[in-house]
């Protein structure tokens, strides 16, 4: 009897222990849809062309700079502009204190007539005139010159008046002022220069890019340029020159002009450039119409109100848009906004409709 109830203890036991049946899957995999109609923004899938973006750095570089110096050493009189003004060719910029200039040059013009006297006065020593100088042997000539200084006194006459001419500095092109620090009634810097002129109407952006890429990137592709200080501006160019040289690094230089209208862009600014070429019609979609789940890539579309999920396949990208290879067809209502926290089934109205041409 002790025996059949300690059998009996034991089945109850076992049976207790027993591991429970797990729940399938599909049981786990339960979906909660909310109640409340979520907001989205769509847009009608559709075959548009698509722009392969090339990303790099570069710097914005005047197509036109000129460092103005004076040529004399005396002090400056008069200084018509400062840093940031614009100036129209001719405008004048600076002057110097042209008391001595002046008198060196009434100087230097004394000494040159009278050596054109003494020149006279040797040729006709030697039984010539001036006003024949055709019929007058060189070597006749040459020694004249020599003993009557005339040589010497028209080249200090030529730079007297050089340095007259050049003691007012006027603007080479049309521009903006920039790097001047001299001040009036100061001598100006023997190894600086009084100012620069840039003309950044029409400047250019210098960038590299690698070897293997040169292939996506030809002259007249658009650019974008956005500043890093700056990064709501944006501005378009095009490609003008490929340097047909590999530097040691793998990287080829590339420059593009950039539209500065605007007056924004500054010589020796750091940029972000995007070089765009056209591949044809492609089905592109936002990148914010993207999402991962489960390391999986899935676009949203909206079918009879309600988010159905759909796993694709990506190709190309630039900095906003990815090209779709599988998962959805032309005329799809791609979910690109509200998209996060949605699931297969999840009720939702369009916000906003969009249709890309």
């Amino acid at each position: 009897m002790k025996n059949l109830w300690f059998y009996c203890i034991c089945f109850f036991f076992l049976l207790s222990c027993s591991p429970k049946k797990e729940k399938t899957d599909e049981e786990n995999a339960s979906t909660v849809l909310p109640d409340n109609v979520g907001e989205v923004q769509v847009m009608r899938l559709d075959y548009t062309d698509f722009n392969y973006e090339l990303i790099s750095n570069g710097t914005i570089s005047a197509t036109r700079r000129a460092d103005l110096r004076f040529q004399s050493a005396e002090n400056i009189a008069r200084i018509y502009v400062k840093n940031g003004d614009r100036v129209t060719q001719g405008q004048k910029i600076a002057e110097l204190d042209q008391f001595k200039l002046k008198s060196s040059l009434i100087q230097s013009k004394d000494a040159f007539e009278r050596s054109k006297l003494d020149l006279q006065d040797v040729l006709i020593g030697q039984g010539y005139s001036l006003k024949d100088s055709v019929n007058i042997p060189e070597d006749v000539m040459k020694i004249a010159r020599v003993k009557s200084n005339y040589d010497q006194s028209l080249i200090s006459y030529q730079v007297a008046e050089y340095n007259l001419k050049n003691a007012t500095l006027y603007a080479p092109f049309g521009g903006v002022v920039a790097n001047l620090f001299s001040k009036e009634y100061n001598q100006p810097s023997g190894s600086e220069p009084f100012c620069t002129i840039i003309d950044n109407q029409r400047p250019e952006v210098v960038f590299m890019i690698l070897e293997n890429e040169l292939a996506l990137i030809k002259t007249g592709d658009k650019t974008l340029v956005t500043p890093f200080s700056l990064n709501g501006y944006t501005t378009e160019g095009q490609v003008t020159e490929i340097n047909p040289s590999v530097d040691k690094n793998g990287m080829v230089r590339i420059k593009a002009s950039v539209n500065n209208q605007s007056g924004n862009l500054y010589d020796g600014m750091n940029v972000k450039v995007r070089v765009q070429r056209i591949l044809g019609k492609q089905l592109v979609i936002p990148k914010t119409a993207l999402v991962l789940r489960t390391n999986k890539k899935v676009v949203f579309t909206l079918k009879e109100g309600k988010a159905i999920w759909n796993y694709v396949q990506t190709a190309q990208e630039n900095s906003e848009s990815y090209v779709v290879t599988e998962g959805l067809t032309p005329g799809d209502s791609v979910i690109y906004e509200g998209n996060v926290h949605l699931a297969h089934g999840t009720p939702v109205e369009i916000k906003e409709l969009r249709i890309r041409n």
